[in-house]
């Protein structure tokens, strides 16, 4: 490297100078470990703050959602239970039912009665309808002539009959004694207190509710006055108590037979187990279901909001750390400076005592540092300006592909207003909006070539629908070019590993190419065909254009060679397809295609998971 001859005579000036002293003790500046120790702190303190703050507000919603729910799950189980509740009296005031009171012996008033509680049970669509005598004998039901039938049983026992014949109308779950299927009593006194006939008993199944909470997964129970869950989205909630029971509990459950053929007192209590499931701890709310003294059991995981609240701490954190490094290099830029205000001061002092030449060749010295020092800020602010050109050719060329995707939409999107078709105009301002993501999360991309950095796990893409996305983005300027896409099927091949916003910039470099190179006066069709290999997943991109000559296929990826017109490109789609390539672990080629064109091949690897299982068939 060649120096300035005021550099080289500052550097002899500098051999016949005596060295300068160091500082004084006294006078060093001091450590940064206290300045270091205090902006770790408040680090800590913010980062601590923000999840604290997060926490909180999470926690709030979470609390929100919970009542939400109980909101739900309380009018689902009324509006259930509420459409039959008008049944069980409706049924008591037939005159077939009541015939059948009066002469519970007659065979003919027991037929009718019969046929009356199935033609109302299949129109209802309850489960079952019966009624009982005074003494809690059933005379008549809808399931008569079904095994398991109702008739002949004696009901007296149970809570719903007792409650009927004292109240006038009672309602009670429990698994049935007869059939062992569980559902909600519904029941209603025929006749007057003084002179009752019998009970109407409708049985409704809800097990269609318990279905929904199982299919949406969700955390929802109904337990019993005592504690006895009944109803349940989770399996092992079922049947289980809230809390141990107590003897006099568990006592009154086997009188009743609430629970035939099960056995309460050995399951064991959901204490503790009901805020947690086999993943994730969950935030419980409970709520009571009048007149029943049921509770309502509604659970929502607590993970989101952890996570939620650690990625604000870490944020915070990293914003912290990064404002901490910023002030320690301004206080070292600071220090410096003074110290270095310092030793010139001491030079300067030591050559005001020498001759009057020799403050001449200081002045030169000086002269030759500040031409040095301008040299270097100005390579520096060159170097800045070409990585920013860089980039912001990158970007204008990848976004120029969506903008007039775009563009298309928009316009199509005034054509449906003007038609009045708004269903059609939504629908191409949503794939505008679409559009307009696809360009931020590109740019965005886009912005991390030039950066040294980590890149992002690889994970598993599926081609397919890369090479799908790519064809509708370059539809416009397909149907531009008069150039027609033929994408052949591609079901069933195992996903690649790489980024799968990235893969689809790659297809959409290479079939704009090959596109602009096919376009010509008569329509053409280029073919993307994907194909398994030994190595991986092979692309196969098939033109129709002029194909490239030997002495370029190598010079083609370099960055900003273009063999188009001046302002027609810029140079870069290769060199940034190349770039993503080798960052995935994939490659690309050129060959000639038989019959004229060029062939693009892009080979990619197989995700681990993908690669695991073809080499284990």
């Amino acid at each position: 490297m060649l120096r300035p001859p005021s550099l080289t005579r500052h550097r002899s000036l500098t051999r016949a100078l005596p060295l300068a002293r160091p500082l004084p003790a006294n006078r060093r500046p001091p450590g940064p470990a206290l300045l270091i120790a205090a902006l770790l702190a408040m680090t800590v303190a913010l980062s601590a703050a923000a999840f604290a703050l997060a926490r909180y507000a999470g926690s709030a919603r979470l609390e929100a959602e919970l009542r939400d729910r109980l909101t739900v799950t309380r009018h689902s189980v009324v509006t259930e239970i509420d459409r039959f509740r008008y049944l069980p009296a409706l049924v008591g005031q037939d005159a077939r039912v009541r015939s059948l009171l009066a002469d519970p012996g007659d065979p003919g008033a027991a037929a009718a009665a019969n046929a009356y509680l199935q033609t109302v049970r299949d129109l209802s669509g309850v489960d079952e309808l019966y009624v009982t005598d005074a003494q809690g004998l059933t005379v008549a039901a809808s399931n008569w002539n079904r095994p398991g039938s109702f008739l002949g049983q004696n009901y007296s026992f149970r809570p719903y009959f007792r409650g009927a014949m004292q109240s006038g109308e009672a309602r009670y779950y429990a698994v049935g004694v007869t059939t062992g299927k569980p559902g909600y009593f519904l029941s209603a006194r025929l006749g007057p207190a003084q002179a009752p006939g019998g009970v109407a008993v409708v049985k409704v199944d809800m097990a269609t509710l318990e279905s929904t909470w199982v299919r949406a997964a969700e955390h929802v129970a109904l337990a019993d006055p005592d504690g006895v869950v009944f109803l349940s989205g989770p399996r092992n909630w079922k049947y289980r108590p809230l809390e141990p029971l107590a003897p006099a509990a568990l006592a009154r459950i086997v009188a009743e037979r609430r629970y035939d053929g099960l056995d309460i007192s050995a399951a064991a209590p959901l204490t503790g187990a009901i805020a947690s499931d086999a993943r994730e701890p969950l935030r419980i709310a409970r709520a009571a279901l009048e007149p029943d003294d049921w509770q309502i059991i509604v659970g929502l995981p607590e993970a989101p909001v952890l996570r939620s609240a650690w990625l604000l701490a870490g944020l915070a954190a990293l914003a912290g750390l990064l404002a901490s490094v910023g002030a320690l290099i301004l206080w070292q830029r600071r220090q410096f400076t003074l110290l270095k205000l310092e030793q010139n001061a001491v030079l300067e002092r030591r050559v005001a005592e020498r001759t009057v030449a020799l403050a001449h060749e200081v002045e030169e010295r000086r002269r030759a540092e500040d031409e040095l020092r301008q040299t270097h800020e100005s390579l520096v602010h060159a170097a800045k300006l070409a990585v920013l050109g860089r980039m912001s050719a990158a970007i204008v060329h990848e976004v120029s592909q969506p903008l007039s995707a775009l563009d298309n939409t928009l316009a199509a999107a005034e054509l449906h207003l003007a038609r009045g078709t708004a269903d059609k105009a939504a629908n191409s301002l949503g794939s505008a909006r679409g559009l307009l993501r696809r360009m931020q999360t590109m740019v965005r991309h886009l912005k991390s070539f030039g950066a040294k950095q980590k890149l992002t796990p690889p994970e598993p893409v599926d081609m397919a629908a890369v090479l799908a996305a790519s064809a509708e983005l370059l539809e416009p300027r397909l149907r531009e070019l008069g150039v027609s896409l033929s994408l052949p099927g591609t079901a069933g091949l195992p996903p690649v590993s790489g980024n799968a916003v990235r893969l689809e910039q790659v297809a959409t470099n290479l079939l704009l190419n090959a596109a602009e190179a096919s376009a010509g006066a008569a329509p053409v069709t280029i073919t993307a065909a994907l194909k398994l290999t030994a190595s991986g997943l092979r692309l196969t991109i098939a033109d129709r254009g002029p194909g490239i000559p030997e002495d370029m296929r190598e010079r083609i990826m370099e960055p900003f060679f273009t063999t188009r017109v001046s302002g027609e490109g810029l140079g870069l789609g290769l060199s940034i397809v190349r770039t993503i390539l080798e960052q995935s672990g994939g490659s690309l080629t050129f060959a000639p295609r038989p019959g004229g064109g060029t062939l693009t091949l892009v080979d990619l690897p197989l995700h681990a998971a993908a690669r695991a299982r073809v080499a284990g068939r």
